[in-house]
């Protein structure tokens, strides 16, 4: 059966965790989706681990649906989530346009990077029944803003700030919430106060699911590799089995530990 908001939505009202990994191609997205994998993220991070590029920047709406045309071919049975690249949400006219690409090339829900400005871009996709992620906290399409890949929300002022604004995106039709690199506390003061699943990656443990970039997720991103992220390869012995492995650790509250998680 394939995932759905309303699985998602049930899981949360069971205290039931969900896992969700990135994928870019048909391969790995039937693989994913066979391993128990519940939410496949077709990430914008392609521009970093697939095209070697600095950041998210670079990554076009070209290019999000072609990996995404890729990833539906797969036919997995799980949910996917495309990410709507670097200014392609920058009017209401564009968010329409190239939301209405993403989910005619596969996709079954889109993900955002911003605060209280996206309210009213949300609610007009939600209306015209495009499912939406809102991506607080570390948000990587404003990196050159934050001045960096840095913690988010560790004072109570930035704290409260962003409570407020994952209720208004909610208010607004959100129908998901990930949460990026805060404090853990902050993270389950969020997942508990809104009424649709929220996802973490540097979250914390309490968040209703998790999701991790799953080059990051194998050891086999170059570089520097993030406090938050785990190597289940180095373990499992074979891709499937650090997928499964993966699945297992999320939705059994095994991973992420404290050592994965920032406390403020």
């Amino acid at each position: 059966m394939t995932a759905t908001i309303q699985t998602l939505q049930e899981r949360k009202a069971n205290q039931e965790k969900f896992s969700c990994l990135t994928a870019y191609d048909a391969t790995f997205a039937s693989l994913l989706s066979q391993c128990g994998i519940d939410v496949i993220l077709v990430g914008d991070s392609l521009g970093m681990v697939l095209q070697g590029k600095d950041s998210t920047l670079p990554v076009s709406m070209e290019d999000m649906v072609y990996h995404t045309e890729s990833v539906a071919r797969g036919r997995p049975q799980s949910l996917i989530m495309a990410d709507m690249p670097f200014m392609s949400y920058a009017t209401n006219e564009t968010s329409m346009a190239n939301a209405a690409r993403l989910m005619q090339a596969g996709a079954h829900m889109v993900k955002l990077e911003g605060t209280d400005w996206m309210a009213d871009t949300i609610h007009r996709l939600s209306e015209r029944g495009i499912p939406v992620c809102a991506h607080l906290g570390l948000t990587p399409q404003f990196v050159n803003k934050l001045g960096g890949y840095r913690v988010q929300g560790r004072d109570s002022e930035a704290a409260d700030r962003m409570v407020a604004h994952a209720r208004m995106l909610v208010d607004a039709g959100s129908d998901l919430v990930l949460l990026e690199c805060v404090p853990a506390p902050l993270a389950e003061r969020i997942t508990r106060e809104v009424s649709v699943p929220v996802i973490g990656i540097g979250a914390g443990a309490d968040t209703d699911g998790q999701v991790l970039v799953l080059h990051d997720m194998l050891g086999i991103t170059q570089g520097h590799r993030p406090r938050f992220v785990k190597d289940f390869l180095a373990e499992a012995g074979s891709v499937p089995a650090a997928i499964e492995a993966y699945d297992q650790a999320v939705k059994s509250g095994q991973f992420p530990t404290k050592e994965h998680s920032f406390r403020g």
